[in-house]
């Protein structure tokens, strides 16, 4: 590593000396271009110097952290302009002179270009996407949370994102993607975690694609963050929201978001409750056995949500926030999976499962900041801890002709995670900075799995984690040109002891390369190149031998040998700004190897049941292009359109059987806004899924439609709206196998709802904007240059 950041520096030297000569007798121009309403800087604003005539006679960006100069520019009077892809331009007449040749214009606030209120504005009506420098940010307004109950919902509605039946989540279609909360990690499961989020308390969702050495670099796809509603305008003021989801079942949510803020002191609150209840089918059906397995489980959940804070500054250079999220929830499931054989009608049984969950999720976090006098130079430290407990009681009973018994499942599950960080920015000239930090992750968990059944042996298994990381990245800043290159150094070591058996180790040390390069030719178009080495470790999950899930065909273990999946990824992005419209275009490449996959296979100790794991397949390679147009062909008609194309070659072994499989899988997803009158929209959304293929399963095309109104009122304070999800009951999902037995399914979750939905504003504070730097959190600069 010592020799990894002297080359940086090396390398970097003669470029910054070639920057250092400035022309006395040439007038300058500087200053800092910042975000409106994070307070943060914007890296790579087009910064020019024109005539009066619009001949241009200098030019720059900004840099890394929202400064430029403009040098050797010749007495006259100039209009000077500030232009990035998303924002409102910025100009003023500049005049440069023998006795006023150092012009400072300040700092620039530029404000993004979307429709603002007066008053303070929560939520927005619509949903807007911005392409930033390292991420795709939705940010999530009232046409999207009113289309589901849960993050889980309206995750599909996201460009790039898709949600399984199960409530797996994936990224340009792989489900090896890291979940992030308020820019952190948590203990529960993406699947939980997304039924468990009420829609209302999103505010944001965040893709990062191709993360650098800065970020984790967990998920071969990369990272997922959800920032819940966190309000800081002056005064008091707040929003509520809430709604009726009318499906097999009756469903519904509400949200409550509050702040005060008065001098140093900002004080929120978020308070989301969520009522669910789903009905959920399926028929799975084994050729080799002529018998079918149908399923029908109604269930529901109660999530209870708080996150509340308090951010204090010190002074002028110090800041400290604390806030504290909880997460309450209840889960049931009453399900029945009927075994039958249409040839032999009289071995017909069936199993009743009786289902009741609790889990209690308590996050607390802690950041200081202090910014030293040099515009740019920082220290952060931030400590996160997070607690989760499960407690999961399963009733089995049976009908029919079978002799199994009646027996009860007891699984529990208690996990600790502690994550400490420290970041240091510091600004090498005007054009380059160095980043550094390290980070420590700490997992203890212990987890049990106990059983009346005589036929299933009880399962003790404790889990322990230790991630102890340092990056350092430099980034350089030319005119039309940025580059950045990065590395991070992490010490892995985990252990698995399980009762009974032999225990689980390993440790290794692992070198994440990253690197950037921007550039710029003009204000309306950008071009990023991007490559980062990735790592996919076994989720919790996946590890874990406790039995998840038991029926009389089907048992689902983890493995608690799996090793991990490294992934290098090569990236390319391209986007234009059109006047009021923009498009955007990339294309990637990933090669992975030691591929984590689920596998199937008959139990050795009953062929009619199949045991579902995970394993170590081989290597894979996989290549994509996704484009995406936001579009306004007329003042009442607006929409996004999104199309995603995504090909892999997958090789491995099931068992002793080596297979190889070609994998094209696309997906087109539109969503338009009429707004008819000032106070009324329409919405209608539409996806496409084509068909794809794992090692095992061969997944059939589905598509679905969505329709919705909103009507506004109270001065704009308040809106009521109604949308139809599924409208012609078409997402339903077909699969078929013959991996280890010859197989067909189809499920068909509650999808077809009719969700009403209220929210009104009150109180009277202006937008301004808290200036709070998370490591993970919604900044232009939070990956470094990208």
């Amino acid at each position: 590593m010592k020799q990894f950041i002297l080359f940086f520096f090396l390398a970097a030297g003669p470029l910054l000396a070639s920057n250092s000569s400035i022309n006395p007798d040439l007038g300058s121009v500087t200053g800092t271009v910042m975000d409106s309403e994070f307070k943060e800087p914007i890296p790579y604003a087009t910064i020019s110097i024109k005539t009066p005539e619009g001949e241009l006679v200098s030019g720059t960006v900004s840099t890394i952290d929202g400064t430029f100069r403009l040098e050797k520019i010749k007495n006259g009077s100039y209009i000077f302009e500030v232009q990035f892809m998303g924002y409102r331009s910025f100009s003023k007449e500049v005049e440069i002179s023998g006795s006023n040749n150092k012009i400072d214009i300040g700092t620039i606030f530029l404000e993004a270009e979307v429709a603002q209120l007066d008053d303070v504005e929560i939520v927005a009506e619509r949903s807007t996407i911005e392409q930033r420098i390292d991420r795709k940010v939705i940010n999530v307004g009232k046409d999207l949370t009113t289309m589901g109950a849960t993050a889980s919902d309206i995750m599909n509605n996201v460009p790039s994102v898709s949600v399984d039946q199960d409530g797996n989540i994936a990224l340009r279609g792989n489900p090896n993607v890291k979940i992030l909360l308020d820019g952190k990690p948590t203990n529960v499961d993406a699947a939980t975690l997304l039924r468990q989020i009420p829609s209302t308390s999103i505010k944001q969702i965040e893709l990062i694609t191709n993360p650098s050495a800065k970020h984790d670099p967990e998920g071969m796809s990369g990272i997922i963050n959800i920032i819940l509603h966190k309000n800081s305008n002056l005064g008091f003021n707040g929003d509520f929201s809430g709604g009726l989801t009318f499906a097999r079942e009756v469903s519904g949510n509400s949200n409550l978001n509050l702040n005060y803020r008065e001098g140093k002191v900002n004080v929120y609150a978020n308070l989301g409750a969520n009522r669910r209840r789903s009905e959920f089918r399926g028929e799975i059906f084994n050729h080799e056995l002529e018998s079918g397995e149908h399923l029908n489980f109604v269930g529901g959940n109660d999530s209870y949500l708080l996150k509340t804070g308090l951010d204090y500054y010190l002074n002028d250079r110090n800041t400290l926030s604390f806030f504290t999220r909880q997460n309450l929830f209840y889960e049931y499931d009453n399900g029945s999976l009927g075994v039958r054989y249409p040839d032999e009608p009289s071995a017909n049984f069936i199993q009743f499962s009786d289902t009741d969950e609790e889990n209690l999720s308590s996050t607390y976090n802690v950041v200081y900041r202090h910014t030293f006098p040099k515009e740019g130079h920082t220290l952060e430290f931030e400590i996160d801890h997070n607690r989760y407990s499960n407690d999961e009681i399963t009733d089995f009973t049976y009908t029919g002709s079978t002799d199994a018994s009646p027996y009860t499942d007891d699984v529990d599950k208690t996990r600790h995670q502690t994550i400490a960080n420290i970041d240091y920015v510091l600004p090498l000239s005007e054009s380059s900075k160095i980043e550094v930090g390290g980070e420590s992750r700490i997992l203890r968990s212990e987890n049990s799995y106990l059983s009346t059944n005589p036929g299933l042996d009880d399962v003790l298994f404790d889990y322990d984690r230790d991630i102890y990381s340092f990056y350092t990245t430099f980034g350089q800043n030319f005119e039309k040109w940025a580059y950045q290159l990065g590395a991070r150094l992490e010490q892995f070591n985990v252990e698995g002891v399980q009762e009974g058996a032999s225990g689980y180790e390993d440790d290794y040390l692992t070198l994440y390369p990253s690197a950037f390069l921007s550039y710029t030719p003009g204000e309306n178009n950008s071009f990023q190149l991007s490559y980062s080495r990735r790592v996919d470790r076994p989720s919790f999950n996946q590890v874990n031998p406790v039995r998840q899930i038991s029926t009389p065909r089907l048992s689902i273990v983890g493995n608690p040998e799996l090793e991990p999946q490294f992934t290098n990824s090569v990236e390319l992005n391209y986007t234009r700004k059109m006047g009021k419209n923009s498009l955007t275009a990339g294309v990637f490449h990933r090669m992975i190897n030691e591929n984590i996959t689920q596998v199937m296979e008959q139990d050795p100790l009953n062929p009619e049941r199949i045991i579902l794991s995970f394993d170590n397949t081989g290597k894979s390679e996989s290549s994509g292009v996704e484009v995406s147009a936001n579009l306004k062909p007329t003042s009442f008609w607006d929409f996004s359109a999104n199309f995603n194309l995504y090909s892999q070659v997958l090789e491995g072994y099931l068992g002793t059987t080596y297979i190889e499989e070609d994998n094209t899988n696309y997906r087109i997803q539109t969503n338009h806004s009429f707004k008819l009158t000032k106070s009324l929209r329409f919405q209608l959304f539409g996806m496409y899924v084509g068909p794809q293929k794992t090692l095992q399963f061969n997944i059939e095309e589905f598509y679905f439609m969505n329709a919705g109104a909103r009507y506004s009122f109270l001065k704009d304070k308040a809106s009521l709206s109604i949308n139809f999800n599924d409208i012609f009951k078409t997402n339903e999902q077909h699969i078929t196998t013959d991996r280890p037995v010859q197989q067909t399914a189809y499920f068909n979750p509650d999808s077809q709802q009719i969700n009403v939905a209220f929210s009104y504003r009150f109180g009277g504070g202006k937008n301004r904007a808290l200036e709070r730097k998370q490591r993970d959190d919604n900044t232009a600069n939070g990956g470094g240059m990208f």
